[in-house]
This record gives structure tokens, C-alpha cells and sequence, in this order.
């Protein structure tokens, strides 16, 4: 079903508060330089957020030696209405794409991963015809309240680690203190993606990518969890992730907003 489907930045309390009500994950990136919405008529219908992972230019650079941030930029969260049609979220991305090569021509890329530990393996980006970089393993913490948590974020539980083992210092949660604290090390995977925006950029990725970049896309059965807090590690079923209590995620998650008010002014002003 064709939509008749717009898009503009919006405001960003707007789209945080939208992305909260309608997104598996609440917890929003910390480097973003576009809130774009989608509306049908006058109804915010979706968002998709654009800057960049928490290594900008390590990420691209890895993939083409040479470039940095000011040459992609990268999908942060991406979320419609449940009731949307079911090519709803393949038309957002056409029309971020046709909106990234109007406003920013300079961009080589527009790059994004399937969150593969949460059951991802990318399907929207397969059907808007994404070019898949392969995949790779990364660790998470599960939570006692069955939050995810990036080891980055665990800095006042490692102080707390560190003092149950009598240690100065700690980078890893220790397997007793997982045990006594109900959390488990999981480790899943994560699935590249990317989209040239311009014939330089598809040359690249031909010539110019230490990846290969292939429609060989991963499914459902490419999926795989490992359970890291026993040695050795084992495969388990995916795990049973949610953020209905978040308690250790609470820096990168706003309040939730009532944007009725502000969304109606926004509309008032742009139109």
C-alpha cells in the first residue's frame, strides 16, 4: 500500500517522546544530529533518528580506510505505528534516502545495523535493498530486572564489583558477582548494513571497502546467543530481554513526554 508519506525534522523532544511509546528500546544514542518525522497529513505516523555510534569515525574507517564521520551518517532508532501498513518502514527509508540526497549531497553513506541479540537480523533494510557487510559477536549484560546493558554503561556496578573482590579496579563484572546479583554476559550477534547515495560511494564499496558487500542476506537461523557467564561459554535460546523497569539505563532514557501540545505547535508553525 502506498503511503502518502512526508517528512521533516522535528523537535526533538517530539521524537524522543514518539520513539519511547513506540519503540522495543527505549534507550535512545547519545550522538544525534537529525530527528526526522514521518507524517500522513497532519499525523506523526514514525521517526528515524541520523548521527552516529558511540566511534564515529573508527566505524566508517574500519569499513573504507580514509573516510570519517562528515561521510555517512548512521541510523540511530527507526520506528512507525504499529497499525501502519506492512511496506510502511520500506517507504520511510526511501524517503530518508531521497531526504539525505537533497540536504546533505556531501554524505557517501547512510549505514545501520540489525540488532541481532534482540532477534534482528535486518529484514527492513533486505527490502529496501541494502547492501549487507556481514556480522560480527558482541557482549551485553543481562540484568537482574532482564534489562540489556552495554558494558560501557556499568561503571557504578563495576565500583561496586570491585569492592565485593577487594580490587582497585575492574573492567569486567567477575562471574561470582553475576551469580550473587543475578545478571548474565550475553553475547549475540549484529548485522551491517549500508546504502551508497552516490556513484563515488558505489564505486567504494566495489574498490574502496575491506568488506564484502553482498544481498546475501542473513534470516531468521543466522541468528545465534551465547551465554558468557559460565566457562565455557554456551548456546542458549534468545534471551528474554526487556525494558518494561528500566533502572540501569536511566541516563539515556528521557522522561516520557506528553507531546500533543508541542506537536500541534510545530505543525501550526511549518505549515
Amino acid at each position: 500500500m502506498k503511503l502518502n508519506l512526508s517528512v521533516q525534522e522535528i523537535n526533538k523532544k517530539i521524537a524522543i517522546d514518539f520513539v519511547q511509546k513506540n519503540h522495543y528500546s527505549p534507550v535512545m544514542p547519545t550522538l544525534t544530529k537529525h530527528y526526522l518525522g514521518f507524517f500522513v497529513d497532519a499525523s506523526l505516523v514514525g521517526v528515524l533518528t541520523l548521527g552516529w555510534g558511540t566511534q564515529p569515525r573508527q566505524t566508517i574507517n574500519k569499513m573504507f580506510r580514509g573516510l570519517g564521520s562528515q561521510d555517512y551518517y548512521e541510523i540511530g532508532k527507526m520506528c512507525m505505528l504499529q497499525e501502519m501498513p506492512k511496506n510502511s518502514e520500506s517507504q520511510l527509508l526511501s524517503l530518508t534516502i531521497r531526504w539525505l540526497k537533497t540536504n546533505h549531497p556531501e554524505k557517501l553513506f547512510l549505514y545501520t545495523m540489525a540488532d541481532g541479540i534482540m532477534g534482528k537480523c535486518g529484514y527492513i533494510y533486505q527490502a529496501s535493498n541494502f547492501l549487507y557487510g556481514g556480522s560480527y559477536l558482541t557482549q551485553v549484560y543481562m540484568m537482574d530486572n532482564g534489562e540489556k546493558l552495554h558494558p560501557r554503561s556499568t561503571k557504578s556496578i563495576l565500583i561496586e564489583n570491585a569492592k565485593f573482590k577487594n580490587k582497585n579496579k575492574l573492567f569486567w563484572m567477575t562471574s561470582d558477582f553475576m551469580e550473587l546479583k543475578n545478571i548474565k554476559f550475553i553475547e549475540g550477534l549484529m548485522f551491517r548494513y549500508i546504502f551508497p547515495l552516490n556513484k563515488k560511494a558505489k564505486k567504494l564499496i566495489v574498490t574502496g571497502s575491506s568488506f564484502t558487500w553482498t544481498k546475501n542476506y542473513p534470516k531468521n537461523n543466522s541468528l545465534k546467543w551465547y551465554d558468557k557467564t559460565v566457562r565455557p561459554k554456551k548456546e542458549i535460546s534468545q534471551p528474554p530481554f526487556t525494558f518494561e523497569n528500566i533502572i540501569y539505563n536511566r541516563k539515556n532514557v528521557k522522561p516520557t513526554l506528553n507531546s500533543d501540545n508541542m506537536l500541534s505547535q510545530f505543525l501550526e508553525t511549518t505549515t
